[in-house]
């Protein structure tokens, strides 16, 4: 059920509010329930390592891919092509870090 919650991008209390008003618009609190989604000033500074741990497979498996495209390419240009793409995905992995750690967050520490 937390991982569909996820997925979905819903509220880490009720499974059920919407983080995101907009695509990068998040709420103050969850429509649903109230869940206040910035604990404290700084709150969100884990979801960058969480960014970090997506966005470096992301990229390597990019680059996989694009070596496959880019067969008599060198290392650094089949490396250099993937960036870009990998920019692309900001705003995903943006919103995807911040709902994975406030999952991860409530379920070690619910009740604040």
């Amino acid at each position: 059920m937390r991982l569909l919650a996820v997925l979905r991008l819903r509220c880490p209390r009720c499974l059920e509010g919407r983080v995101f008003r907009r695509f990068v618009t998040m709420h103050d609190a969850c429509p649903a329930c109230g869940h206040v989604f910035e604990r404290e000033p700084g709150y969100f500074v884990g979801a960058m390592y969480i960014s970090y741990a997506l966005a470096i497979p992301m990229y390597l498996l990019l680059v996989a891919i694009l070596r496959s495209f880019m067969r008599g390419a060198s290392d650094i240009a089949v490396l250099a092509a993937g960036l870009p793409l990998v920019c692309l995905a900001a705003p995903l992995l943006f919103r995807y870090s911040r709902v994975i750690w406030m999952h991860f967050d409530w379920v070690f520490d619910p009740g604040a």
